[in-house]
């Protein structure tokens, strides 16, 4: 119900807000990727504005507690956080494979504006040669964390592991071969302290340590995990025993999370309070940096106080969406909403 409560559907009934819902996760003929696409190529089109190098994330999270669903993610970084652009769910205990990453990077690739070619961020299970393979195929960047027992293979041919490269103080390797696939790639060490675990990350660049920190922008798809689950939606509460419906849920909660983040962009522009101001002096208006997690606070008090989500850059109705600054319509499941402008990502170095 109060997921229902944070969509922008035209009614004040609370029990045709559920039964929507309900009607959603059964309805065989909706596709989400379909339906995601607006919204994602919105997503990936501002997070490039300017010439700016677009993250993407992809990683694999709990759907469900009680009937071992997994979820995997590909999402686009929007100042601190992500924005899920799409995913698959599986009935399973394990990690889905490089099949079901290729398919969902693919798809994203498709969506992405003429001539954009992102970073792909991912923790230690999207290391893999194949991975690293498709990305240089197609000209994208990478910071994919590696696990420390890969093998390597140097310039002239000597063999050895990640982690004696990094216990002899090999920090920085360039022009690497991956395992037995002979995958090239640069590799780039960093210990921080106060980490048990060093971060051995493969880099399309030149080696250096800040391309190693690079990294820590993965965090954002984390953000957005806690706001499906335990700080947000809690999805993996759902009852659902069938992937599809699960499927469809994600679909109607990622609608909700664009739509919270939409709100907390407006609430945190028009109404800043004053910590905001003092946090966000540099950053442009409108920009996603302003998303804070407060957004989901700002809808979860309209929803709980059945109040509307303010007007934002296009207007929601009942049967269509209707931009801000025109006067076209469109079907709203077939067509996303701006979500504001000057939106930015931290440069890659």
């Amino acid at each position: 119900m109060a997921l229902g409560c944070s969509l922008p559907l035209e009614t004040e009934n609370r029990s045709s807000r559920f039964q929507w819902i309900k009607r959603v996760l059964a309805n065989g003929l909706i596709d989400p990727a379909e339906v995601m696409e607006p919204y994602a190529r919105e997503g990936l089109d501002r997070s490039s504005a300017g010439g700016v190098q677009p993250i993407v994330i992809i990683d694999q999270s709990q759907a469900t507690r009680l009937h071992r669903h997994e979820m995997l993610m590909v999402a686009v970084r929007l100042g601190e956080r992500a924005l899920p652009l799409t995913w698959v769910v599986r009935k399973t205990s394990g990690a889905l494979g490089f099949a079901e990453q290729r398919t969902l990077l693919e798809r994203v690739a498709a969506w992405l504006p003429d001539g954009v070619k992102p970073v792909l961020m991912g923790d230690r299970f999207y290391g893999s040669p194949d991975l690293i393979a498709w990305c240089a195929a197609r000209g994208w960047s990478w910071r994919l964390r590696l696990k420390t027992h890969l093998l390597v293979t140097d310039r002239d041919g000597g063999e050895t592991t990640l982690k004696d490269c990094f216990v002899n103080g090999d920090w920085l390797l360039e022009d690497v071969r991956l395992t037995g696939k002979q995958v090239a790639s640069h590799v780039a060490m960093l210990h921080e302290a106060g980490h048990d675990e060093p971060w051995i990350i493969a880099v399309s660049e030149k080696p250096t340590t800040w391309r190693a920190l690079d990294y820590g922008m993965r965090w954002g798809i984390e953000a957005l995990f806690s706001d499906l689950k335990t700080r947000g939606f809690n999805i993996e509460d759902s009852q659902l025993r069938l992937a599809e419906r699960i499927d469809r849920l994600l679909l109607v909660v990622a609608i909700a999370v664009y739509w919270a983040v939409s709100t907390g962009m407006w609430d945190a522009q028009a109404h800043a309070l004053a910590a905001e101001k003092k946090r966000h002096t540099n950053s442009p208006p409108g920009s996603a940096a302003r998303a804070s997690p407060g957004s989901l606070r700002r809808l979860t008090i309209c929803a709980a106080t059945a109040a509307r989500p303010p007007p934002l850059w296009t207007v929601w109705q009942t049967d269509s969406c209707r931009c801000a600054t025109s006067n076209t319509t469109t079907p709203r499941m077939t067509r996303g909403w701006r979500m504001g402008s000057d939106m930015a990502s931290t440069p890659i170095r």
